[in-house]
C-alpha cells in the first residue's frame, strides 16, 4: 500500500470540487428541486449520501427535518442552506 500526503490547499481544492458536484447536481434534478419538502430516498439521492449519513446529518442537527406518520421530510431550502455553508467554511 502507498502512503501520499496531502496538503491542505489539496484538500480544500478536493472540498470546492465536491462542493461544486453537489451543486451541478442539484440544478441537473429539476424534478426533485421543484418541490419544497423531500423524502429521504430523494436528499440521499440529490446529495449521493448513504442513509447512515443521512441519519447523521439529522443525529447531529446539521440537517433540520420533519417526521410524519414514519416517514423523514426535509425542506429544500435547509438542503440549499447546508451547502451554502458548507461553501462559505
Amino acid at each position: 500500500m502507498q502512503i501520499e500526503i496531502l496538503t491542505k490547499e489539496e484538500l480544500l481544492n478536493l472540498k470546492s470540487e465536491l462542493i461544486e458536484e453537489i451543486k451541478q447536481a442539484i440544478r441537473k434534478d429539476e424534478t426533485v428541486t421543484n418541490k419544497q419538502f423531500l423524502r429521504s430516498s430523494e436528499v440521499r439521492n440529490l446529495l449521493k449520501i448513504s442513509s447512515g449519513t443521512l441519519q447523521n446529518l439529522r443525529i447531529k442537527g446539521i440537517l433540520p427535518y420533519e417526521k410524519i406518520g414514519g416517514i423523514f421530510y426535509y425542506a429544500h431550502a435547509d438542503i440549499v442552506q447546508l451547502l451554502g455553508e458548507i461553501g462559505n467554511s
